[in-house]
């Protein structure tokens, strides 16, 4: 069985040093869309380092992401075709606002596996700190198509109800034809994302956004939207990827305020809303 799961749970954490400054911060920023139109002050926080704010969303790149989804699927116990793998959701826990620049102790660690039957998902858990204590910690979680059913735990299964009654804010948000190739250079280089033969193999008709450039392009526009503009009032921020997003698509994101904390849900415009982004709550003070 190509994935161990009492290997891959006992294995060693993997720790490094990672590193960013305001290039690292501005390039995440462009890749999710920022900066248009390029002259609107509420952008220039964004894309100008004399202004600069740091969406904490760029938690999922800092250091070119590592360790993580990748680093992760080679860790002991695990051996997948990556053109089985998808990105099944990601958890978010803020625990102060991300400078600019820093570096920082990474931690990986395989959390949890769990078997769904037709597929395994992996819980891959990046814990950040650095010399004034912990930053963030990420969860990834990682379907891998195929690989379920040698009867392990399947893992927690509620989930929240819809948000109810009519939204208090709806934004669109249009992807450009390259967005994929401009997030992909933040670090996560899976072809999935560039190549239409890859994506092909992979089952896609071409290639798709990655899931955490509509993860971050989600964050901006609620921050944007409903929390003034000010990206340190974000606690924490979890979706399950629900669907995928073409490049060149158009975004319809539909927000509820509930008390501290907005819920979200995503879909493809131009594909009469089909589910992008599911079960999306940003946590705020």
């Amino acid at each position: 069985m190509p994935i161990d799961a009492a290997k891959a749970l006992a294995a060693e954490p993997r720790t490094g040093e990672i590193t960013w400054d305001h290039k690292d911060v501005l390039l995440y920023h462009l890749g999710i869309g920022a900066g248009r139109p390029a002259t609107d002050p509420d952008e220039l926080r964004y894309t100008l380092e004399s202004r600069l704010h740091v969406l904490p969303s760029f938690a999922t790149v800092a250091g070119n992401g590592s360790p993580g989804v990748i680093s992760g699927l080679s860790m002991p116990g695990v051996e997948v075709d990556l053109a089985r793998v998808l990105h099944g959701g990601q958890t978010l826990a803020l625990h102060r606002p991300i400078p600019a620049r820093g570096t920082a102790t990474a931690t990986g660690r395989i959390a949890a596996v769990y078997d769904k039957g037709k597929a395994a998902v992996l819980v891959m858990r990046t814990e950040v700190a650095d010399a004034d204590g912990p930053l963030w910690t990420n969860d990834a979680q990682i379907f891998v198509r195929g690989e379920g059913g040698w009867g392990g735990d399947r893992g927690p299964s509620d989930r929240p109800a819809p948000p109810a009654g009519e939204p208090d804010r709806t934004v669109e948000r249009p992807v450009r034809e390259d967005q994929a190739l401009l997030y992909r250079l933040s670090g996560d280089w899976n072809p999935l994302h560039a190549d239409p033969d890859f994506a092909k193999r992979a089952g896609f008709e071409r290639p798709i956004l990655h899931g955490l450039c509509t993860y971050g392009i989600t964050l901006k526009a609620v921050v944007d939207t409903l929390l003034g503009g000010d990206a340190t009032r974000v606690r924490g921020y979890s979706t399950r990827f629900a669907g995928t997003v073409f490049p060149g698509e158009t975004l319809r994101i539909r927000m509820w305020r509930e008390d501290g904390r907005v819920r979200v849900t995503v879909g493809a415009a131009d594909r009469d809303d089909a589910p992008v982004l599911t079960d999306t709550v940003v946590q705020h003070s």
